[in-house]
């Protein structure tokens, strides 16, 4: 079993986790015609907003409660109060997905309460804009506790409860945070290869894939899960939930609705994708499309020309718990070997599934301290000074990835995007080796060179 050892150090050093709060904005920002508030201090929303931009290139509403010092002494309900009617009056989004902060968590406020009674003095403005509340304070846990705890609010708050009439070809799915725009775009689109409907919460392939309204300038989110989808997923067949993080928010379907789920702890790698196609054609009664057993196919070819590249190769992983066993399985399963793993959390039971001798709990500082002699670095744009330091090439995976273009349009899931990190990864190791030489075709050789200083002599004879 996999060794979890803890952080000993007091502070970090260069940051590997990002915030709770920021998880769940992100999983709010899946919502159609949503839109996040932090209730806590303008800096808090401040980084966390800048790191979103940055990493999608794109406009992210994010809004603030705005917390001063008077308000962080006396309590924060009129902020909030002022924060949630001027988001009606001025955006009148369907839904306002309040974060907390560590700010407001610390001074330990009613936030139930103070939401109850906000709604019921402004019943009438109010109306027709739901209010999720999501307990996320920046001092416990990371992006990945976050984002489900965000989702797990939108199902107890919007989601009908009871048994309700089953629609024979729908299904709910509760996708990771660490699914990019393209992994959910290509997800649904082979459940629906399958003729079923799925409902995706939360579904950011419609709402930060980069499109842009056409007619107007929108002020909230401009795509993603509808409230009616979200207040309907009692009618599923069947709840597919992706990540070990994920388990709770399907559990609290299941509760509610008596709708079962199926768990997936990765959707890398051909055994997991095989699974999941086998699990579609069994809910839908039909057996693979063409197009589905062509991609097979394709990965089949890939994994016999990148095995090659990945036999004996030493990887240095430092990521969230769910997003750390997807990689690290998925390099195991092509013949590398994982020498250093660093997470964020030691609360997560995925982290005893990871395929290495042991998991640091820490930041990128025990990645560069334990990723020497590794042939590649894996984690998210800050690792790239550890990664010239150590003279390792870096492959950017997760949040945030900042210095390179179209990181959220990757395949990373199913056949087509295990391929296409073979490739992607095949092709880096093979971009950063060394022309051989023939001391390292032969180390133990250890033959005089002949002296060039004396020009040789020919005879005549």
């Amino acid at each position: 079993m996999t060794r979890i050892l803890p952080q000993t150090k007091s502070a970090a050093v260069n940051p590997l986790k990002s915030s709770q709060p920021l998880g769940a904005a992100l999983a709010f920002l899946g919502v159609k015609n949503a839109i996040p508030l932090f209730h806590g201090s303008q800096g808090c929303t401040s980084f966390a907003l800048v790191l979103l931009v940055r990493h999608f290139k794109e406009a992210v509403p994010l809004q603030t409660t705005a917390m001063d010092e008077v308000a962080t002494i006396l309590g924060g309900m009129d902020h909030l109060e002022e924060a949630i009617l001027n988001l009606k009056n001025r955006m009148n989004p369907e839904l306002i997905g309040i974060c907390t902060t560590a700010l407001v968590e610390t001074r330990g406020e009613g936030f139930p309460r103070d939401l109850s009674n906000i709604k019921m003095m402004h019943a009438k403005e109010l109306a027709g804009t739901e209010i999720v509340l999501a307990n996320t304070p920046d001092f416990n846990g990371s992006i990945e506790e976050g984002w489900a705890k965000a989702v797990t609010a939108m199902i107890k708050r919007i989601t009908r409860r009871g048994e309700q009439a089953r629609q024979p070809n729908r299904i709910a799915i509760l996708p990771g945070w660490n699914l990019t725009v393209a992994d959910i775009e290509h997800l649904r689109e082979v459940v629906e290869s399958f003729d079923l409907k799925p409902v995706i919460l939360p579904d950011l392939s419609n709402s930060l894939d980069g499109t842009v309204p056409d007619d107007r300038w929108v002020p909230t989110t401009y795509g993603g899960t509808t409230l009616k989808d979200i207040e309907e997923l009692g009618t599923a067949v069947q709840c597919i939930a992706i990540g070990e993080h994920m388990r709770r928010s399907a559990e609290v379907l299941e509760t509610l609705t008596g709708v079962s789920y199926v768990l997936f702890q990765s959707l890398t790698g051909l055994t997991e994708t095989d699974r999941f196609i086998t699990l579609l054609s069994s809910i839908s009664g039909t057996p693979a499309p063409a197009k589905i057993r062509r991609r097979r196919a394709q990965l089949h070819d890939a994994l016999l020309d990148g095995h090659f590249h990945f036999g004996g190769k030493k990887i240095a992983i430092a990521a969230e718990p769910d997003l750390l066993y997807q990689l690290a399985t998925y390099f195991t399963s092509m013949g590398a070997e994982i020498t250093a793993a660093v997470t964020t959390t030691a609360t997560s039971h995925i982290l005893k599934k990871v395929p290495a001798e042991q998991v640091q709990v820490g930041d990128l500082g025990d990645l560069e301290d334990l990723a020497g002699g590794a042939d590649l670095l894996v984690t998210h744009s800050h690792g790239r000074e550890a990664a010239r330091r150590l003279g390792i090439p870096l492959m950017r995976v997760g949040f945030p990835i900042f210095d390179r273009l179209g990181s959220q349009h990757k395949l990373t899931i199913l056949y087509r995007g295990t391929r296409d990190l073979i490739f992607d990864v095949a092709n880096i190791f093979q971009a950063s080796q060394h022309a051989p030489t023939p001391e390292s075709l032969d180390p133990f050789r250890n033959r005089e060179m002949p002296d060039d200083s004396c020009p040789p002599t020919f005879s005549r004879h």
